[in-house]
């Protein structure tokens, strides 16, 4: 057993959701919290509106890694159906 054998289908897709959660988050909490002024210029704003974003494209991460995880049905004969003559 492996360290990602419980992540199944597209560990990439994952990585990325996880980098941009990680990298908005980040970027929203210094943005709100940290005093961030260069030249009279406030860049605080900056990091939070490029925080939200970062997580609202971590989402497509999430869709792609949870939609590619999606196992197909499985047939009746697996599912130890006993069928009858229309089958």
């Amino acid at each position: 057993m492996g360290l990602c054998d419980g992540l199944s289908h597209c560990k990439l897709a994952l990585a990325f959701a996880v980098v941009m959660d990680l990298l908005g988050g980040t970027a929203l909490l210094v943005g709100v919290f940290a005093h961030l002024e260069i030249n009279g210029k406030d860049f605080g704003d900056f990091l939070v509106y490029s925080g939200a974003l970062l997580v609202v494209m971590s989402l497509a991460g999430w869709v792609l890694w949870y939609s590619g995880n999606i196992e197909g049905l499985t047939q009746q004969k697996e599912l130890g159906h006993i069928g009858n003559a229309v089958d």
